[in-house]
């Protein structure tokens, strides 16, 4: 077992750690006050414009992207876990290196999956940073944790498929810079449970498809949004498919694992620089004649961050080392523990970072009611806490059954 990141990584962590004291941290405020004077909380603030040009120059871009391209280095699993990390420090950051979801996984399926007709006409302008996308497949009249339930449906129809079906929670759909939508829905109902499914490329103008509303988290309007979509007869060639007809089950697995180390790691930042502010914040503030870093309870909060933090991490590339060496299913596991793990863990280390900083943590002004909000609809997106859960437990009598 071995955690040493390649010499690429390495170079890369130090490229990226500059860019963010060179450019992204002082860019913060400015991107609150352009972002407040935009007519829409949809648009997109000039300044990450220019942020993505430096991140292309320095070639700080698509490192998510396991596959070698013009575009990308085809970092493993293990090495761009920590690049993660820092990026998960800054909630734009991941964005302004085309290292955000939902297009990373969206790029890493067209990557596998797409044809080469679909790889120039929707991969290539994502690669580039032209477009946005999003993956629909979550709906508001099932429980989609379960994906059997999603009763959208695809029907072929001559050269066509007809598409009709509501979905929710489709992050990035508000941005207007969104122009594909990958669609998951039955194309055979009858068809044996894991093979009903399948994926299609639905271009954002098709005639029928509704951008019903936004949905907010937790009050917060996000600017990629997140998005209830109705399709109605919404018609799309038949080369629109991804992979085959029945393969949607087996894409959105595909999809799911490498994604999933992507949002750990981002968290795992986000709690890095929630201890950060809880440790600032208790130096700067006296109560009773005493700076609030030497209450003892303060402390134990601080050490057990800490302590909590590191453990987390070697959890998380334990599993991107394991997805390296053998593969995703190998690593179900842990994959869906740490999907479980990491929330849960950031989640205390920014609710003792709120309570240190008394009403300043409730506020937008430290960042901190954010970090709470949206780390905690992880423990809802990519599949809940409780079916991640029971993947762990399952597999666990499955291992004792056989020895």
């Amino acid at each position: 077992m071995d955690f040493e990141f390649s010499p690429r990584c390495q170079q890369l962590q130090k490229e990226l750690l500059s860019f963010m004291d060179e450019h992204v941290y002082p860019a913060e405020s400015v991107y609150e006050a352009q972002r407040a004077q935009l007519a829409s909380p949809h648009e997109s603030p000039q300044i990450l414009e220019g942020l993505k040009s430096v991140a292309r120059s320095r070639r700080l871009w698509n490192l998510f992207l396991p596959h070698k391209t013009e575009w990308s280095d085809g970092l493993s699993n293990l090495d761009y876990a920590p690049l993660a990390e820092i990026t998960g420090r800054v909630p734009f950051a991941a964005e302004v290196l085309n290292c955000s979801a939902p297009d990373t996984g969206n790029m890493e399926i067209l990557t596998m999956f797409g044809t080469e007709e679909q790889k120039e006409r929707w991969l290539k302008p994502l690669l580039h940073g032209e477009i946005r996308s999003s993956f629909a497949m979550t709906e508001p009249a099932v429980a989609s944790s379960d994906a059997n339930n999603i009763a959208c449906s695809i029907v072929r129809d001559g050269d066509e498929y007809v598409i009709n079906g509501r979905k929710w929670w489709i992050s990035g759909a508000a941005d207007p810079r969104c122009k594909i939508l990958i669609v998951m829905g039955k194309t055979d109902p009858a068809a044996e449970t894991h093979r009903q499914q399948s994926m299609v490329l639905v271009p954002m103008e098709t005639p029928g498809v509704t951008v019903v509303r936004n949905l907010p988290v937790f009050g917060y309007v996000d600017r990629e949004g997140h998005c209830e979509i109705t399709f109605e007869n919404v018609r799309v060639p038949v080369g629109n498919l991804l992979g085959g007809e029945g393969d949607g089950f087996a894409i959105a697995q595909a999809r799911l694992g490498p994604g999933r180390i992507h949002h750990c790691m981002r968290t795992i930042g986000v709690a890095e620089r929630a201890l950060e502010r809880m440790v600032t914040r208790a130096q700067e503030r006296v109560t009773f004649g005493q700076p609030v870093v030497e209450r003892g309870q303060v402390q134990d909060w601080i050490a057990n961050a800490r302590m909590d933090i590191d453990q987390a991490r070697l959890y998380t590339l334990y599993t991107a080392w394991k997805m390296d060496k053998e593969g995703n299913r190998a690593a179900a596991t842990e994959i869906a523990a740490i999907k479980v793990a990491i929330p849960k863990m950031a989640l205390e280390i920014i609710d003792r970072a709120i309570q240190v900083h008394g009403g300043g943590g409730v506020s937008d002004d430290f960042g901190l009611a954010w970090a709470y909000a949206h780390t905690r609809i992880l423990q809802i997106a990519d599949g809940p806490d409780e079916v991640h859960r029971r993947t762990v437990a399952r597999r666990e009598q499955r291992r004792l059954a056989h020895g």
